[in-house]
């Protein structure tokens, strides 16, 4: 009986070949996105650019039917400093400001607690934050009205940045709980390991990792307060006083709009919240891993 003693041959590896990647036109669909991008661009953009040339048109060109003004008139810009507007734009930011500033100071801990400990009621509270959300600042006009003047801060900026604050309060709260709550505790125990306290974790750790939401909350107050005009309309009733939402509705008179200057208001009150968003952009992406290594 004889055995093989023949060894099989020895067979190669198979090598990883590793695709070549085609060069040539981009698809048809990165295409199409980029193309319906650019569309709903100019859709949202077109207003603001007949906002502008309005503003630059002169008092007896606006019912002209062109697109381009004929007459550049660059002193409808400069008009608005002249007409005292620029107080009511400063009294537009003071609100702005300090509702901000008091919305994050009241709902960062808020919101820090709601997200790191389960105490007896959480849910119901949350859902509580949640339904204020739904009241609309019109329907409590008079509550409100009677309340300021009880306390003797109608036609006063306070007046406007305690509303404003009270009204963007509970989405801040919200929004911020959603964000502590996603952030591993791992994390701040890692931080306690370290040497570092509760607030040492808290403003290294979680709050760079919380950046997002901080972000979020601080534009949608901002904007909501700056944009603010029914309740600024009730309790304001000196000019000086009033915000500049407000103000502008001083060019809008019983038989005639002063369009060009009503326009160049706005044209400048949108400028501080394209810097805002312009200063923010950039936090937004470092702050989603900010804090993340040692």
């Amino acid at each position: 009986m004889t055995v093989n003693t023949m060894r099989p041959p020895a067979t190669r590896p198979r090598q990883h070949v590793r695709p070549v990647a085609r060069r040539g036109m981009p698809r048809l669909k990165t295409v199409v996105v980029a193309a319906a991008a650019y569309v709903v661009a100019l859709i949202f953009l077109f207003p603001y650019v007949v906002m502008l040339l309005t503003s630059l048109r002169a008092q007896d060109s606006l019912r002209e039917v062109t697109f381009w003004p004929k007459e550049w008139v660059w002193s409808n810009l400069a008009n608005f400093w002249s007409s005292g507007l620029a107080g009511n734009l400063w009294v537009t930011l003071k609100v702005a400001g300090g509702s901000t500033l008091l919305v994050l100071l009241v709902a960062l801990p808020a919101a820090y607690y709601s997200a790191r400990h389960h105490f007896r009621g959480r849910t119901a509270f949350l859902i509580l934050v949640l339904v204020t959300q739904m009241f609309q600042p019109t329907a409590m006009l008079v509550g409100i009205y009677r309340e300021f003047f009880q306390f003797g801060l109608v036609d006063s900026t306070w007046s406007l940045i305690l509303v404003n604050a009270g009204f963007n309060l509970a989405f801040a709260v919200w929004i911020l709980n959603a964000y502590f709550a996603s952030i591993p505790r791992e994390l701040e125990e890692a931080a306690f390991i370290d040497g570092n306290g509760r607030f040492g974790a808290l403003f290294r750790i979680t709050l760079p990792l919380a950046m997002p939401g901080v972000i979020t909350a601080l534009i949608f107050t901002f904007i909501a307060a700056w944009n603010e005009f029914v309740v600024a309309l009730t309790l304001t009733t000196t000019p000086e006083n009033q915000p500049l939402t407000v103000a502008l509705n001083s060019f809008i008179g019983q038989y005639q709009v002063d369009w060009q200057n009503l326009f160049a208001g706005s044209v400048i009150a949108t400028i501080p919240v394209i810097i805002l968003f312009a200063l923010i952009e950039r936090k937004v992406v470092g702050g989603l891993t900010a804090g993340s290594i040692k």
